[in-house]
């Protein structure tokens, strides 16, 4: 029988799922094992194969695929935690990546953060200067060459950052997306002082105009593509020599999957993968549960990540912020904080309760975990709380312990305040649930949608204990929280269900509309090579599907929108045709009235995605139906738990998630433990299972 799995490697946690195609889904949760994670990756594996009844070696030989998404590159980036890269530039530009276009302080920045002037602050430098160097060349901007490659020069600057020990190189020259050969012998040149080097081209990584972003985005794919190449590549060794016979996938930000072989080359793409498993999970739950509008939340050990879907797609982005810096990869709209469960808490210089970025990820983990973390985390509030049984998770396999989740609160966080143990653990809840709401009021409203339109679904390990609490103030009408067979293994779930994805673009500043001709030639182009990019893949696809878009903006404005081209021949009336998409979309973002076309409208970047279905039909099949709304055969016992300061600890029934049937009904306060996570359903709110297995969330 033919099997598609999905693997989802979080900072704390390896999530697994494997679906044979007609109703059957299995899941698994192990630790993740830095920095070897390729071990929690078997490790997973061969705990779906215990719940399918067969060997590890079977499992993998009739697997026609494995999609695989990880938090390693957006962790790293987020944490700091990346390869020492060089860049190399045109002579008199390596400061774009210092200056920052001017906007350092308020890049990625809510309006709220952006007013307070006095906390404005540059993040620190992608590269130190003493490891941005130039070289004398220059195209212009219709990528003629104007002064050659001086190649006794780039010898000399490659052979400096060689000798300072860089891990990679990135290559961002001056107007190399309309003519990249000087690039591209640029790292022939490397290559012949360093053949293994990590070398990554801007023309291939980011061919778009704006010497600032494309840097950025080059400089982030050089810091987080050679760790990702020795971790795939050894694991898909290791896999095929078990007997896959399937290719390795790696989820990308722009929801699809690219080949193992391939993901290293374009690592920045995957910054997003995790969320973006999340995103396309919940857009085949969404197809099955009918709904059109719904925010995807999960909240894993060390992020919080946040998504859209709208009129049953993905909203989706040209690009994305990490850290104050732009990354130009087409993208599902990430919108993400470091706040998950593992997120470090602390008392800064001012007494202010801090939670996050840092997280204690899997090694040592949440002090409660017992293996050596000293600092107080999330984790270790839910558990002084009594949202977590010291039972622990993965059914028992990993037990808490109090002690050690007390001394780290105590120590941290309690003392420093002035509060007791408890009190500074429903702080610390508290904060992890503002900071989510926050996060997803300005995901929703920033995008010109209403909240109360929406169906939120949350998911990770730490989602479920939280969402009632994050989307309570939302105001949508429901919360999902995925359980059935999937559990909080939901992204990995995503993963299994996906399409391979790819883009390409190009840069063409020039007013619009354009004639017709042009739109033809720009986007012959681009499927063009998006067609030898998908033949590169080496798989067998069940259909092939291409959308096109363009990114406009009014003259005089600095962001574009990027907005849909119709997939039919381009005629005179074809430019008419996108202009009123971009003032439709515009105006919805800014309000009627807010468009004004007298201005003059310009076409910055052409932009093809292809989607190529795998034709594995993966869905999430029906549990039994329950004789009434009474859940009291699910019903464990009760533990104090305090879900509310005011409250304070009160006796809540626990329920076991594995005897919830469809149409069981739970009123709040109550717990549903899960193996791998547990569900909040605080007073006020009643929880319904549907015919899915899910636990539909209400407020009253």
């Amino acid at each position: 029988m033919p099997y598609a799995l999905g693997i989802d490697v979080g900072g704390t946690f390896t999530d697994a799922v494997a679906s044979d195609g007609a109703g059957r889904i299995v899941s698994a949760k192990t630790p993740t094992t830095p920095p070897n994670r390729e071990a929690g990756v078997m490790r997973a594996i061969e705990d779906l194969a215990a719940e399918l009844g067969i060997d590890v070696g079977e499992l993998l030989s009739q697997t026609d695929y494995i999609a695989h998404g990880t938090t390693a590159s957006i962790n790293a980036l987020v944490q700091g935690q990346v390869a020492d890269v060089g860049l190399i530039a045109t002579k008199g530009h390596r400061d774009a990546i210092y200056i920052m276009n001017a906007e350092g302080r308020t890049l990625g920045r809510s309006a709220h953060e952006i007013q307070d002037t006095l906390r404005q602050r540059k993040p620190a430098p992608l590269i130190p200067k003493y490891r941005a160097l130039e070289v004398t060349e220059r195209i212009d901007h219709a990528g003629k060459v104007l002064v050659p490659l001086d190649e006794d020069e780039v010898r000399r600057v490659a052979q400096s950052l060689v000798d300072q020990g860089v891990e990679a190189i990135a290559v961002c020259l001056l107007w190399s997306f309309k003519n990249a050969a000087h690039e591209q012998r640029v790292r022939e040149l490397i290559h012949e002082i360093a053949p293994d080097l990590y070398v990554t081209l801007s023309s291939e990584v980011s061919p778009r105009i704006r010497e600032f972003a494309r840097t950025s985005t080059t400089i982030m794919n050089a810091q987080i593509g050679p760790r990702l190449r020795t971790y795939l590549l050894p694991l898909q060794k290791q896999l095929e020599e078990g007997g896959l016979k399937g290719p390795l996938l790696v989820m990308q930000s722009e929801g699809g999957t690219i080949t193992a072989d391939r993901a290293p080359e374009h690592a920045i793409t995957t910054v997003g993968s995790v969320l973006s498993g999340g995103v396309v999970g919940g857009m085949r739950l969404a197809g099955q549960l009918g709904h059109r509008n719904v925010i995807t939340t999960d909240v894993g050990g060390t992020t919080f990540l946040a998504g859209l879907i709208v009129d049953g797609e993905p909203v989706m982005a040209p690009g994305s912020v990490v850290n104050q810096f732009p990354i130009n990869a087409a993208t599902i709209r990430v919108h993400t904080i470091g706040s998950g469960g593992g997120a470090l808490a602390s008392v800064d210089e001012g007494g202010n309760l801090r939670l996050g970025p840092q997280s204690a990820e899997a090694v040592p983990g949440p002090a409660c975990y017992g293996n050596g973390g000293t600092r107080p985390t999330n984790t270790d509030a839910n558990l002084v709380l009594g949202i977590l049984s010291e039972r622990g998770l993965l059914g028992g396999r990993k037990p808490l312990r109090m002690d050690l989740a007390r001394e780290a609160i105590r120590e941290h966080v309690a003392e420093p305040l002035g509060l007791t143990v408890e009190e500074a653990a429903i702080a610390i809840h508290e904060v992890q649930n503002a900071q989510a709401g926050d996060l997803l009021r300005r995901a929703v409203v920033q995008a010109g949608y209403d909240p109360r339109d929406f169906v939120a679904y949350a998911f990770g390990g730490a989602g479920p204990a939280h969402c009632a609490g994050y989307c309570q103030d939302l105001g949508v009408s429901e919360v999902v929280v995925p359980l059935g067979p999937v559990a909080s293994a939901f992204s990995a779930y995503g993963l299994a269900a996906s399409d391979v994805a790819l883009s390409a673009e190009l840069s063409d500043p020039s007013s619009f509309p354009v004639d017709h001709t042009v739109l033809e030639s720009h986007f012959a182009r681009l499927e063009a090579d998006l067609q030898r990019a998908l033949e590169a893949q080496k798989v067998k696809f069940h259909d092939v599907s291409l959308h096109r878009e363009i990114d406009l903006r009014y003259s005089m404005q600095v962001t574009e929108l990027a907005t849909a081209v119709p997939d039919t021949k381009f005629t005179e009336r074809t430019g008419e045709e996108i202009l009123e998409r971009f003032e439709e979309q515009y105006e919805r973002i800014n309000g009627s009235g807010a468009g004004y076309r007298e201005a003059g409208v310009q076409a910055i970047t052409y932009r093809v995605r292809a989607r190529a279905g795998l034709g594995f039909p993966v869905a999430l099949p029906e549990v039994p139906v329950a004789d009434g709304p009474d859940p009291r055969e699910a019903l464990l016992g009760e533990r104090s738990v305090c879900l509310d300061s005011q409250l304070g600890f009160v006796p809540t029934p626990v329920y076991d998630y594995a005897r919830l049937r469809a149409g069981h009904e739970l009123v709040g306060p109550a717990i549903v433990d899960v193996p791998t996570t547990v569900v909040v359903v605080p007073a006020g709110v009643t929880g319904r299972v549907d015919h899915l297995g899910n636990l539909v969330l209400r407020y009253q």
